[in-house]
């Protein structure tokens, strides 16, 4: 198997397992702040196991590890966000708000970097921004949804924008190992939120538990160790197109095994939201060898 082969399952798998988050996360019914809280502790165990077994291990410095706790809290408290949305928005709406995380990102870039923002770039975000307001539109039909939708698209908009923040701050930990970042994250996560966690709600069974143990063991450490390993082996135009079986998956998953399909302009909506990320991407991408490159930010996988 080639090294371009072995990648592409890698961060293709890694993209399918972050689809069916949603689902392990209303399957817990735990509050979203419990459910993270313990992804965050299961996540901990197992990125220590990783870290481990590829001999990770090193003291960062005081710079690095001040950096690494503040995308810690930006990271954990866009989970706490992001599950919170899935049961007012549904999965589906939620993880396609989600994905204007790049737009974001690219404000973020052109404040902090000096990132020059091209018409073709804007383009592709009022195509976004269209996609986002025809999702809006409708109310979702999902049994499992309450009420406060416009309150779980905000959400969902929040979280994409403290995912925005910890990429920008990831950007300076570039000599760090990525497990080793996911684990100081989650131990964030762990102390920040322990005086909140309500520990007189625990599951009583191990079938109760199983949704935790999942979120902590597949989508926090496995989904790290195949995300990071196959972007290790692939070049930036793939991880991009395989970065967007993400919000595909998602989709559905909430259709097929939470019973929630989009009403039409839903799905005009989510197909313009990836449409113009993948037109970001593309206008985004390093000029050709030999003419000048502006510019611009690494294409980065979403990962919640």
């Amino acid at each position: 198997m080639s090294p371009t082969t072995r990648g592409a399952l890698e961060m293709g798998s890694a993209m399918s397992l972050l689809g069916s988050i949603g689902y392990f996360v209303l399957l817990s019914g735990l509050a979203p702040l419990d459910v993270v809280f313990w992804r965050c502790g299961f996540g901990l165990l197992t990125l220590a196991l990783i870290c481990t077994a590829l001999g990770l291990w090193r003291r960062p410095s005081a710079r690095e590890l001040g950096l690494a706790v503040l995308g810690g809290v930006a990271i954990v408290l866009n989970w706490v966000l992001l599950f919170g949305a899935y049961g007012r928005a549904s999965v589906a709406v939620a993880t396609a708000v989600y994905n204007l995380q790049p737009f974001l990102l690219m404000g973020l870039g052109v404040v902090f970097f000096g990132e020059r923002l091209s018409l073709a770039r804007l383009a592709w975000v009022a195509l976004a921004f269209a996609g986002m307001v025809l999702i809006v539109q409708a109310k979702p039909s999902a049994g499992y949804v309450g009420g406060d939708f416009g309150l779980g698209v905000a959400m969902a908009l929040g979280a994409a924008a403290l995912w925005a923040v910890a990429a920008v701050v990831a950007k300076r930990l570039s000599g760090v190992p990525a497990p080793l970042i996911a684990l100081i994250q989650v131990a964030v996560g762990l102390l920040m939120l322990a005086p909140f966690a309500d520990f007189g709600q625990l599951p009583q069974t191990a079938l109760g538990w199983m949704p935790l143990v999942v979120l902590g063991v597949v989508h926090t450490g496995l989904m790290y160790a195949l995300m990071y390993a196959g972007v290790q082996r692939l070049p930036t135009a793939l991880q991009g197109g395989l970065s967007f079986l993400y919000p595909v998956v998602a989709i559905l998953v909430d259709w097929l095994a939470l019973g929630h399909e989009l009403a039409p302009l839903q799905w005009l909506g989510a197909a313009a939201i990836l449409l113009g990320a993948a037109g970001l991407f593309k206008a985004s991408r390093p000029a050709p060898s030999g003419s000048p490159a502006p510019r611009r930010n690494p294409a980065r996988p979403s990962c919640p």
